[in-house]
């Protein structure tokens, strides 16, 4: 199980693997019986997803599970945070001793489609042209990583959720926003491109 990347820092071990068709994922061995119920009826590809991120977790923290609490995973035992994501042939995980957001997109066109539902048209000023879907894809991506650190039922992408300008020789400092009418927590994020992929990190 040769890593794809390790993106991580002094306060979080973040990994990537990219799935060859040689690796053995014994569903016996990695899926929690506890979510036995949940993937009986997956696609076959993202049961692999799934599985990719349990054996990476077991390269970290062999004694732990991942369960989930209205779809949002954590660690049991809770001895951390933990964020998950996957695009097949990604899978990546992050473990922190701070709440994390990681997630992967890949870069399609079919993002300009929906524009409207994740962003206002006053936050797109700064997006040049000709690489919309670059801008776009990392918008989102920023989006649903702060999604995994705060999140609701109750909140949207597009108006809880901001991301400010940013240009693309800046990825390792996105600054971005969580707000409602009681909270507004600044932070920050940091985006890798590889594999017409874009990987974006935020850490509390």
């Amino acid at each position: 199980m040769p890593l794809y990347r390790d993106f991580s820092d002094d306060k979080a071990t973040i990994l990537v693997w990219k799935y060859d068709g040689n690796d053995d994922l014994n569903i016996d061995e990695l899926l929690e019986p506890e979510n036995a119920e949940k993937v009986k009826d997956y696609h076959p590809k993202k049961l692999l997803e799934v599985l990719m991120v349990r054996r990476l977790l077991k390269s970290l923290k062999p004694d732990s599970k991942i369960l989930y609490r209205e779809r949002e995973p954590f660690l049991s035992p809770n001895d951390a945070e933990i964020s998950i994501t996957h695009s097949y042939p990604f899978a990546a995980i992050a473990v922190s001793k701070n709440k994390i957001g990681i997630d992967i997109e890949k870069f399609n066109p079919k993002i300009l489609r929906v524009i409207d539902k994740f962003t206002y048209e006053n936050e797109r000023g700064f997006i040049p042209s000709d690489a919309e879907v670059i801008f776009y894809t990392i918008i989102w991506s920023v989006k649903e990583s702060m999604y995994k650190i705060h999140h609701s039922k109750h909140w949207s992408l597009k108006k809880h959720y901001e991301v400010k300008p940013f240009g693309l020789k800046h990825l390792y400092d996105i600054r971005c926003r969580v707000h409602d009418d009681k909270i507004s927590d600044e932070l920050k994020a940091r985006v890798k491109f590889f594999d017409d992929y874009c990987f974006t990190i935020v850490e509390e």
